[in-house]
């Protein structure tokens, strides 16, 4: 019986990556996911410009002090509020401790006056995309699959399976959560 939720689980994980393959969308260097909720590319995050154009008010790196991307409160100054999370695309990396911290800063930015929120890593697919998933399960109430879907009309992602493996975890204490409030 032990090794049935693991396998619950992959099952899942393969489920939600072919909704994932199902996206037709190309890969490009930015994308509204949700309301003044962006994701995008290293390139678009260190293009001060383009920032400027599409009025980004905060910056969450989730690629912060890895190799090919630059940035720091310094680099954006005084327009641009910044916060990096030095994650690992990895199938190590245990990228949910950083869930709930990243729904905090996306969720006060999108209630700030104009407040418009870019999530990038370095390709804008996998820990970028999860950080934004886990937002919109923690702060919008969406379950997994309906955050992976809504995200997926925008924008091509594709979190790395350690990562999509610790969304369904999330996704599964939420759940119970709410099963619990029903019951009081």
């Amino acid at each position: 019986m032990s090794g049935s939720r693991p396998q619950q689980d992959l099952a899942l994980i393969k489920e939600l990556e072919k909704a994932l393959d199902s996206c037709a969308l190309e890969l490009s260097p930015v994308d509204e996911v949700w309301p003044n909720l962006y994701i995008g590319n290293v390139a678009i995050a260190q293009n001060r410009g383009g920032l400027r154009k599409l009025g980004i008010t905060h910056v969450l790196n989730a690629a912060h002090s890895k190799q090919g991307s630059l940035g720091d409160q310094e680099y954006y100054g005084s327009s641009v509020v910044y916060w990096g999370v030095p994650a690992e695309d990895s199938d190590h990396f245990d990228l949910s401790q950083h869930f709930k911290p990243a729904a905090d800063f996306i969720h006060k930015a999108l209630k700030s006056k104009d407040g418009k929120v870019l999530v990038h890593c370095i390709m804008g697919i996998s820990r970028s995309a999860t950080l934004v998933l886990a937002f919109l399960m923690l702060r919008r109430r969406l379950s997994l699959a309906d955050a992976v879907n809504h995200v997926i009309q925008s924008r091509a992602i594709y979190p790395n399976r350690n990562f999509l493996s610790l969304l369904l975890h999330l996704d599964q204490q939420l759940a119970s959560k709410r099963n619990m409030c029903a019951l009081f």
